[in-house]
């Protein structure tokens, strides 16, 4: 008995310094530290790299959102630019029906006639070269006079029809609404394929789904388009009485000056040989007749009288303004020419379930904003004529003129004709309104106030439903402090 405890008691005094297995012990938990290490690495990645995606994803439906709004308003600004022309074109193509100028060319050239022989028989030798110059001349601008009026002639009775028909049943108006309940659809279609699309491969996550929002907090497209459309415009003809009239008047005035504005250039371009206009080598060819100025005012009359046919129809398309008194311009720019991208994605899965845990109950959200504008002009190299005068109006500080990179300098030997060059800014419009086809898209910081209310509510999408997302609770934050948690 008392060995056996001797021996016992020897095997317990050793034991403290028996070092077998202690390896074996070690690498077990330095294994499990490494991978819990390699699960944190792995999950804050994914974590990571699916902040960024979403983030990209959001910048990337804001902006194809905001393009197609941005299309939108330059197919309006096209078609009501093209509304405009067929009014000056079918003018013109009236007076070719009804020829009234061409009633009026021999009584000129008769008076011309008689002033040549009366020159003719003045006995100065000048006068009476004049007076055979004066002679000749009449019937071979009797005859431009007479070719022009059947060429005109002809071209009406193949495309006058066509041309009155597209107004009498305002074909370009019904596009143009079209138009507008279209693109909102459009814009959204466009935020969800960009989101579609960042979010592959969906690496258990799904697809994310991304929606475009109205700074107002109301979805882009849908049943509130009937009330309030997202393309900040509107159709005259359909309320004339809107605000007063003032939509319906200020249509009305610019159809009036676009539609002049546009006969006159066709007719500059169609009666270049009668006048030359700037063209040296036709100047004064067939000034004789008047026919130029007589066809100038006939037009003119004939496209007055058909804008009268139409007082209430056939209006170009104008933007939405705020009323007469004080407003914001920053607010007005927000209200109608901003929207919000916001992607949702389920939460990233968990890597290792109880030692990793997203405590969030919805889903991951990441948003954008984006404004359309017109924008600026670039900054060019314009050629600087004799007798002109070079634009410089670029602002700036005084004695720090503006200089462009040496590999944008202007040839060094410039054209024939040119002096030189100076920096100005390209010659496109740069009003803001609905006859420049020049709006365009840019993402701008996401300070909309209601954008903790955009957060909080449940996109219509059958995605979203489909997906069965849920939305995380803010836990009552508002706009503000998300700004500070999370700056876009």
């Amino acid at each position: 008995m008392s060995s056996t405890n001797e021996r016992t008691t020897r095997g317990l005094r050793a034991l403290h310094a028996d070092e077998r297995g202690v390896i074996s012990i070690l690498t077990v938990f330095a294994a499990l530290m490494l991978t819990m290490l390699l699960g944190m690495v792995i999950n804050v990645g994914l974590q990571v790299d699916g902040k960024v995606r979403m983030q990209n994803a959001a910048d990337a439906a804001a902006y194809s959102g905001a393009v197609g709004v941005a299309r939108g308003l330059n197919g309006l600004a096209y078609t009501n630019h093209l509304l405009c022309e067929v009014f000056a074109v079918t003018a013109i193509l009236r007076e070719g029906r009804d020829r009234n100028s061409d009633r009026y060319v021999p009584e000129i050239l008769a008076a011309w006639k008689k002033a040549g022989e009366a020159f003719r028989r003045s006995g100065f030798p000048k006068f009476e070269t004049l007076g055979e110059a004066i002679l000749r001349k009449v019937p071979l601008e009797q005859d431009v006079a007479t070719a022009f009026g059947n060429w005109m002639a002809a071209a009406s009775e193949l495309v006058l029809p066509e041309f009155e028909n597209v107004l009498r049943q305002e074909l370009i108006p019904e596009f143009q609404r079209d138009l507008v309940r279209a693109f909102p659809e459009i814009a959204q279609m466009a935020a969800a394929e960009a989101a579609l699309r960042d979010g592959t491969p969906v690496r258990g996550r799904g697809p994310m789904v991304g929606f475009l929002w109205r700074t107002t907090g109301v979805p882009v497209g849908g049943a509130a388009e009937a009330l309030d459309p997202t393309l900040p415009v509107v159709d005259p003809a359909a309320d004339p009485a809107l605000e007063g009239g003032k939509y319906f008047r200020q249509a009305r005035d610019e159809r009036r000056q676009h539609a002049h504005s546009l006969r006159m250039l066709w007719n500059d371009r169609m009666l270049v040989f009668f006048d030359g206009g700037n063209n040296p080598a036709l100047q004064g060819k067939a000034k004789m007749c008047q026919y130029a100025n007589l066809w100038r005012s006939f037009t003119c009359g004939q496209l007055n009288k058909l804008l009268d046919e139409y007082p209430l129809g056939n209006l170009p398309f104008v933007l939405r303004t705020e009323g007469d008194g004080v407003f914001s311009p920053n607010q007005y720019l927000e209200r109608y020419f901003t929207v919000v991208g916001v992607t949702y994605w389920r939460k990233v899965p968990d890597l290792v379930p109880g030692l990793f845990e997203n405590p969030s109950q919805g889903c991951a959200m990441a948003y954008a904003e984006a404004r359309v504008f017109v924008p600026q002009p670039r900054i060019v190299w314009i050629t600087w004529s004799d007798g002109g005068t070079p634009d410089d109006s670029l602002g700036g500080l005084p004695g720090n003129p503006f200089e462009l990179p040496p590999e944008l300098q202007p040839p060094t030997t410039p054209p024939s004709g040119v002096v030189g060059y100076t920096i100005g800014r390209e010659g496109i419009p740069r009003d803001w309104h609905l006859f420049n086809q020049h709006w365009t898209v840019d993402l701008v910081p996401a300070t909309t106030p209601n954008l903790a209310m955009i957060l909080q509510q449940e996109p219509p999408s059958v995605t979203f439903q489909q997906q069965q997302l849920r939305l995380p609770s803010l836990g009552g934050l508002g706009t503000r402090e998300i700004g500070q948690i999370s700056p876009h």
